[in-house]
């Protein structure tokens, strides 16, 4: 009985997969690329650029993400804007994730010497191209283990879309929780969450691997 209890939990647990790996996968596509762009204008020499970028960083990190998603579902509606479920669990991780990789971007590109821009300037070599062609390369190398350590929380957080009612792993799980009045649910989306977690550690160890051997 048990080990078909496990079975039927693992079928309709895992159905909330797609939903999980998409709110991943999206915010992971944009978060990161605008997080290089915060980092970027965090350094601006432009003091309302900066401090723009600041208060903004300060905001998105102070706040806990749960609250963001919901201010962004049930709050903006308030002032006539209407973002869907998963919508808005898309806009505030991708806004939440991008100040914090924003900020782990700005570290790396401040341990960059500072030769290495007046070079490329002295070259010919515009802004522009210094940050994309020479600069962001080397502080993707330099601070892959802390954007690993976010991603990998990324994993874990995204059961945060459950606060507006999407059918991700642990929504699924707490439902049938509570109509079997049992925990065993709960572990099967546990275990979920781990082996996820695992193959996305494998993957960034095996892209830091292939990093440090090419140099």
């Amino acid at each position: 009985m048990l080990s078909l209890n496990l079975t039927n939990y693992i079928m309709q647990i895992s159905k909330g997969m797609g939903i999980t790996l998409s709110v991943f996968l999206v915010v992971l596509i944009f978060s990161i690329p605008l997080g290089a762009v915060v980092a970027i204008l965090r350094l601006s020499k432009i003091t309302f650029i900066r401090k723009i970028t600041e208060f903004y960083i300060w905001i998105l990190r102070g706040t806990p993400l749960l609250l963001q998603i919901i201010v962004i579902f049930y709050g903006l509606p308030l002032v006539h804007i209407t973002f869907g479920r998963l919508e808005s669990v898309y806009i505030a991780f991708i806004l939440n994730y991008a100040a914090y990789f924003g900020e782990i971007f700005r570290s790396g590109i401040q341990s960059i010497e500072r030769g290495q821009s007046e070079a490329a300037s002295i070259l010919g070599f515009t802004p522009f191209q210094i940050q994309t062609k020479i600069i962001l390369p080397q502080v993707f190398k330099r601070t892959l283990p802390a954007v690993g350590n976010e991603i990998i929380t990324l994993v874990k957080d995204t059961s945060l879309a459950y606060i507006v009612g999407t059918n991700e792993i642990l929504k699924l799980a707490k439902g049938i929780a509570n109509r079997d009045s049992t925990l065993l649910p709960y572990a099967v989306a546990g275990i979920m969450y781990l082996t996820l977690t695992y193959v996305i550690t494998r993957l960034l160890n095996a892209l830091e691997k292939r990093i440090n051997y090419e140099e």
